[in-house]
């Protein structure tokens, strides 16, 4: 169970962490211990912080939340008041603790600094311009969210290694079994 960082922002990276939402969830983030590594991969963190079963469930909480924002952002829908109280709440937690080292840059903290550093990132996004730019995977299933930069606006998958590449193949099967049938 690998993290993939497809969506071009750490918020929706966060948010990604819940895969396949609408069919056959799987939860990337099941123990503490993944939140751990999770907020070193996502490079909030530079080593691993200590984070405990409470810690784990407010993150998950507020990957909800940005979810949901970004949902109603998508969709052109105003935003859940609650929804909004929970994400500034979380905002206000402490940055990480940066340190430029001869060898480079070291980020430390907590599991409340990685919570805001998401959190600070999701406001950044939904009161920004790629706001507009949000988009959810074009995979049937795949239920993750990423920011389409690309010149024309038209990405259209999360991923090619993981969605793009399994779209386009099952549309190559269907082409070829299609013109097999047709031979006959």
């Amino acid at each position: 169970m690998g993290f993939v960082f497809v969506s071009g922002d750490l918020a929706l990276d966060l948010v990604g962490t819940l895969k396949w939402r609408r069919s056959d969830p799987e939860e990337l983030l099941a123990t503490p211990a993944d939140l751990a590594r999770w907020s070193v991969e996502a490079g909030v963190l530079s080593e691993e912080p200590p984070v405990d079963a409470a810690g784990l469930r407010r993150t998950v909480a507020l990957r909800e939340v940005v979810y949901r924002l970004a949902r109603h952002a998508m969709d052109g829908r105003p935003w859940p008041e609650d929804d909004l109280h929970e994400l500034n709440r979380a905002a206000e937690g402490p940055a990480p603790r940066t340190t430029l080292t001869p060898s480079g840059m070291i980020r430390v903290g907590d599991v409340t600094a990685v919570a805001a550093e998401v959190a600070r990132t999701a406001i950044a996004l939904l009161a920004g311009l790629d706001r507009s730019r949000i988009r959810e995977c074009g995979h049937p299933d795949c239920t993750r969210i990423f920011i389409d930069r690309s010149r024309a606006g038209n990405r259209q998958w999360c991923g090619m290694e993981e969605c793009g590449n399994r779209v386009k193949a099952a549309n190559y099967r269907s082409r070829k079994s299609r013109a097999v049938t047709a031979d006959r």
